[in-house]
């Protein structure tokens, strides 16, 4: 992936220079498919973000993007 300008990246927090968490607050797990019904993580998904690298983020949210 292309490094992205900050300014053409409304996902990426400016102070921190990476990806913004995906969560909203709407923290319900799917018993079926183990997501966030807001999110779509896992819990260990939602656990590791912290730990995570920018390049990690960035693909866990490319990742989310795919789950229905």
């Amino acid at each position: 992936m292309a490094p992205v300008a900050p300014d053409s990246a409304p996902w990426l927090n400016p102070a921190m220079r990476e990806p913004i968490s995906p969560c909203n607050r709407v923290c319900r797990i799917d018993q079926r498919t183990g997501w966030c019904l807001g999110c779509r993580r896992t819990l260990t998904e939602i656990a590791d973000w912290p730990m995570l690298t920018p390049a990690e983020k960035q693909a866990l949210i490319d990742e989310l993007d795919r789950r229905i």
